[in-house]
């Protein structure tokens, strides 16, 4: 019987020969494997705090009049009224690149669309994001990484699907992504909100996902050790499918690119494109309303 991933195991020494049979193989765990501690997801928390600490102590609120929480001194958050996330005013954001779509398009401030990540995926999802905000967000200033996270989130669910025969409890793994993904989508609808910021995101790292992420199939790493009569089935790294998704993705990544960038750059406005597009980023109610 198998158990768990033969990816990352090999056959223990004590166990039986082949006998032509994969079934009758006996894999056993091995003891060798390392402790390791997640250090990526930390940093990232750690680097967007630091970040928002150095905006805030830049915004020195208390110099400009009314504050939320005024006995934090320079760290004191604008007003409600200015900035209900509890954060600098506008006007710093803008100093320290905010995304804006009039400096990107007439004043070709185009630095505005990229922000320092870490890592290609976090970076360019955090791109696409970008763009696709100020395709249809062009009133309103834009700031935040959760473009970026967006597309972390869409790199999972694209490298489940693309290695999709490698993984156990594979169908639990993808209910789970995609609730987490729609709940937050669905949070996006919220006024001060930029969805589109989150779909781009998204979108981006979906794609990416099929990219960057694909993995060797299921018995490719250990194929030496398996029985003669299962190896001889495994004649490529990789399966038909993860081939035809990764080209489909990296044709649309660049494609979508292309175009959006040139719409962005030529001044179009998304929302004269798709009329409804707008109640992806905010959808109107008797308790508020939305602007573009």
């Amino acid at each position: 019987m198998v158990h768990g991933d033969i990816e990352s195991r090999g056959r223990n020494p004590s166990s039986p020969k082949d006998t032509g049979n994969f079934s009758t193989g006996v894999y056993y765990e091995t003891s060798t494997e390392r402790h390791w501690t997640s250090w990526l997801v930390p940093m990232f928390v750690v680097a967007n705090v630091a970040v928002f600490l150095v905006v805030m102590y830049i915004n020195d609120c208390p110099k400009k009049g009314q504050c939320v929480a005024r006995f934090l001194g320079r760290f004191s958050f604008q007003p409600i009224n200015e900035n209900p996330l509890l954060g600098p005013s506008s006007a710093t954001l803008t100093k320290l690149g905010a995304l804006e779509w009039d400096k990107v398009v007439h004043r070709h401030q185009g630095w505005r669309l990229i922000t320092l990540r870490i890592g290609v995926i976090y970076l360019l999802s955090g791109f696409g994001g970008s763009i696709l905000s100020s395709l249809f967000i062009q009133n309103n200033i834009s700031v935040g990484a959760s473009g970026a996270l967006f597309g972390l989130l869409g790199a999972m669910l694209s490298e489940l699907l693309t290695n999709w025969t490698i993984y156990s409890n594979k169908l639990a793994a993808l209910v789970t992504l995609i609730m987490i993904v729609a709940i937050n989508l669905a949070v996006g609808i919220l006024p001060h909100v930029d969805n589109f910021a989150h779909i781009g995101g998204f979108l981006s790292g979906f794609l990416l996902g099929f990219i960057l992420l694909i993995r060797p199939q299921f018995g490719w790493i250990d194929r030496n050790n398996l029985p003669s009569s299962y190896a001889g089935r495994i004649n490529s790294k990789h399966l038909p499918y993860q081939y035809v998704l990764w080209v489909i993705a990296l044709v649309l990544l660049i494609v979508g690119y292309t175009v959006s960038l040139v719409m962005l750059f030529r001044g179009e406005n998304g929302n004269k494109h798709c009329h409804w597009c707008h109640y992806l980023s905010c959808v109107p109610t008797s308790s508020w309303s939305c602007g573009n």
